[in-house]
């Protein structure tokens, strides 16, 4: 058998380069950078913490002053942690979707999962206002479990009406199908916050805007472990994507269940981006842009080294975007969403044109 294998890439079906030929020193280089901006994270803001006191506090050190230690343990640690999972989580999902569906736009945002996860959550704020629970008022209901299964029920939900329509409609009519479902979603979502009261629908909106900062410490017991158990689903279906994306008749001869490839993946895709998107809100283009970069930056299409690249580059990424959006400005208007609009929209461009299916529209 050839020492190449054939597998998915955005322009059409070709051939992994060789093992010789992946650039596998770029791993390195990317775990350098997560560590720098990991430690950049926790030190800059309005109240600047040297490197050194950084590493200080998260050590426990003698040397490192309460300030800081109350800074980085209760605001930008939580953050920080939120940023490195959150960016690993979509960016993998991202992966296994445009795999998945063989469209090179997939993604939690462009198919509407995200969409659906926001939905799932206006109904979990909206059934508490109608009960008349007061917990909103303080942002403590992230920290409750409904709203995580709020989200995954949107997503899932959303995500059965993708693979319903999948196999009979184009690469395009499929991303444009998505992109209704997300406005419907958001018109149904305007509509269900019309029964909350005003105080609720100002955390909802801010919540929409999408950021790291809302995640604290209680979050983590259901974030943490539901995104783990997504990235270790990805990583045991790297093997199995490649041969699927061979054709499925050769995954059949090679004895992997395709049913249970796709259910698999698709579960590891839900597990990733709903828990994300319950507590940090929508974080758009992650999930559609990591992917690319990494076939770039790796050299291969090869999902056993794919998808541990896009988790460290989704981190790196979104470490990146959240530090940026909290350098100490004088004046506070960014957004993370413009933020990866400013990176993620230049990709995307760049994706369409470079691909001769989607420019002449040959489906």
């Amino acid at each position: 058998m050839d020492s190449t294998i054939t597998t998915y890439t955005p322009k059409a079906t070709t051939k992994v380069k060789p093992k010789s030929q992946v650039r596998l020193y770029v791993f390195p280089i990317l775990a350098l950078m997560f560590v720098l901006f990991f430690l950049l994270e926790l030190g800059i803001g309005s109240v600047h913490i040297p490197i050194s006191g950084v590493v200080a506090s998260l050590l426990g050190l003698g040397q490192a002053e309460e300030t800081w230690i109350k800074i980085i343990n209760e605001l930008r640690l939580p953050r920080t942690i939120a940023a490195a999972v959150g960016g690993a989580a979509l960016g993998t999902a991202g992966l296994q979707l445009q795999t998945l569906f063989r469209n090179p736009l997939a993604g939690p945002w462009a198919l509407g999962l995200t969409a659906g996860a926001q939905l799932g959550v206006a109904l979990v704020v909206t059934a508490a206002a109608v009960v008349g629970s007061s917990f909103l008022e303080n942002l403590a209901f992230f920290s409750n479990l409904s709203i995580v299964a709020g989200a995954m029920l949107g997503c899932v939900l959303v995500l059965l009406l993708i693979v319903a329509v999948a196999r009979r409609v184009s690469t395009i009519t499929l991303l444009i199908f998505g992109l209704m479902l997300g406005y419907l979603a958001q018109g149904l979502i305007s509509v269900i916050l019309h029964f909350t009261n005003q105080s609720q629908a100002k955390i909802f909106a801010g919540w929409n805007d999408g950021s790291f900062s809302g995640v604290y410490w209680e979050h983590f017991p259901i974030l943490i472990p539901l995104a783990a158990i997504g990235l270790i689903s990805g990583l045991l279906m790297a093997k199995p994507l490649n041969a699927l994306l061979l054709g499925e008749r050769y995954a059949h001869s090679l004895g992997i269940s395709v049913r249970r490839t796709r259910i698999v993946t698709l579960t590891s895709a839900v597990l990733l981006a709903a828990p994300v998107t319950a507590y940090c809100g929508p974080i758009l283009f992650l999930g559609l842009i990591v992917p690319h970069l990494a076939r770039g930056l790796f050299n291969t299409s090869d999902h056993r080294v794919l998808i541990p690249g896009v988790m460290v580059l989704g981190g790196v990424i979104a470490l990146a975007a959240d530090l940026f959006v909290h350098l100490p400005w004088e004046r506070h208007f960014l957004h993370l969403n413009a933020v990866n609009a400013l990176i993620g929209a230049p990709v995307v461009m760049w994706v369409i044109l470079r691909n001769r299916r989607m420019r002449g529209f040959e489906l």
